[in-house]
């Protein structure tokens, strides 16, 4: 009896082991997330070929650079390795927290981001994606039959698939994302609150007004405050030089006779009148400035010829 009470608290325990792993990668968002799905494209992005088809998008959930390159993507429970990834292309080497594009166009030979299968608008559409080794899964996602034409499937933030409660987050979207984030903020929360509180923008301009006049006061206080401290600084070093430099000494006051003297020597320079003194020539400047004495005329040999 105590044997089989104890097989079965293992078998419990174990069952509880179990669920609980279970469970665990249930919720565990894996490093490839198939993050967005459009069936039907009508109106919608183009391929590198200028056409149109349905898309499967893959987010990098981590936070270094993964190579997608060798995987499987497949629309058949049967078959995991329909399309394998081929490897080698920079292009499968998809950087962190960012999207990879596979066009379901069944023309693989356009390409490496060109599917071997389509997606049916009319049925059920399962899409995969496995490992290198084409056994381990890494993620999945169903789409229901009846799809509109450009709606997309996906999850509204990038590779978050489960909630905190385990609830599967797979919802249509409001707008078509191809290779970029699900999310988009189109609105400002603050900016709406504002708006409700005041619609025609009276107090914002107040407010605006309050804070340009404020500062101009401000700089106002700090330049007049600078100013006066200034023209104190320099004044002391001012008071401080001419406390510091010497007295200059008192020349001699210059005598009448003296101004006379030199005032007579300007008038006779300037008049150009000497006393007759023995020691002294004055010459006279001529009006004539032509003399005999200063012409070459006179020291040629011959006469020039006509």
């Amino acid at each position: 009896m105590k044997i089989m009470n104890k097989l079965s608290l293992s078998t419990l325990l174990l069952l509880v082991l179990v669920s609980f792993t279970a469970c665990s990668k249930r919720v565990e968002n894996p490093r490839f997330v198939i993050n967005e799905v459009l069936v039907i494209n009508q109106e919608n992005y183009v391929d590198d070929y200028g056409r149109r088809s349905g898309w499967i998008e893959i987010f990098n959930n981590t936070a270094r650079t993964q190579d997608i390159g060798g995987c499987f993507l497949t629309n058949d429970r049967l078959n995991p390795r329909k399309y394998p990834i081929p490897k080698g292309d920079v292009l499968t080497r998809v950087a962190p927290h960012q999207h990879v594009l596979f066009w379901a166009n069944d023309k693989a030979y356009q390409g490496t981001f060109h599917l071997s299968f389509e997606l049916d608008p009319n049925e059920e559409n399962y899409i995969a994606l496995y490992d290198e080794s084409g056994e381990k899964l890494i993620d999945e996602m169903v789409i229901p039959k009846g799809q509109l034409a450009d709606v997309s499937w996906g999850y509204e933030m990038d590779g978050q698939k489960y909630d905190k409660d385990r609830t599967h987050l797979l919802t249509v979207l409001e707008k078509v994302t191809p290779s970029t984030n699900n999310y988009t903020l189109d609105k400002n929360e603050k900016v709406e609150r504002f708006k409700q509180h005041d619609k025609f923008g009276a107090s914002m301009t107040i407010t605006a007004m309050l804070v340009v006049f404020s500062a101009l006061v401000l700089l106002y206080i700090v330049f007049r405050f600078a100013g006066k401290m200034s023209t104190k600084s320099s004044l002391k070093k001012r008071e401080a030089a001419l406390a510091g430099k010497p007295e200059e000494t008192s020349r001699e006051e210059i005598t009448g006779e003296v101004l006379a003297a030199i005032f007579m020597a300007l008038h006779e320079e300037q008049d150009k009148i000497h006393d007759i003194e023995h020691t002294i020539l004055t010459f006279n400047r001529v009006d004539n400035r032509y003399s005999p004495w200063s012409s070459k005329i006179h020291g040629l040999r011959e006469l020039p010829r006509k």
